[in-house]
């Protein structure tokens, strides 16, 4: 099973905050109802952190008013190994040319 990181973005104003709750509340999925909200903070999205098969499977679990707007990003923790490989110069010069980002990104 794979870990996602699910935000989801909506308007500020107050009907948009309510339409987007109220979308939610109304899937009855224990993620979405679960989801925390930024918007007492003036950040109108909601996030959620799921446990799912794939980034399709987790968009389809969101109200379909809102996937096309949802960021989703696959999370996960490093090891200790995995980490002292992603601070070697090879793994540098390696993945992140790949990327197309450099190491200091």
């Amino acid at each position: 099973m794979n870990k996602y990181l699910i935000e989801v973005p909506h308007d500020g104003d107050l009907e948009s905050c309510r339409r987007a709750v109220r979308q939610f509340y109304k899937t009855g999925s224990h993620f979405v109802t679960n989801a925390e909200w930024g918007c007492k903070d003036g950040d109108h999205k909601a996030w959620l952190i799921v446990e799912i098969e794939s980034k399709e499977a987790a968009m389809h679990i969101l109200p379909p008013s809102y996937r096309h707007k949802a960021k989703i990003t696959k999370i996960g923790k490093f090891t200790k190994e995995e980490m002292a490989d992603i601070l070697s110069d090879h793994h540098d010069e390696y993945h992140f040319e790949e990327s197309g980002k450099s190491p200091q990104d």
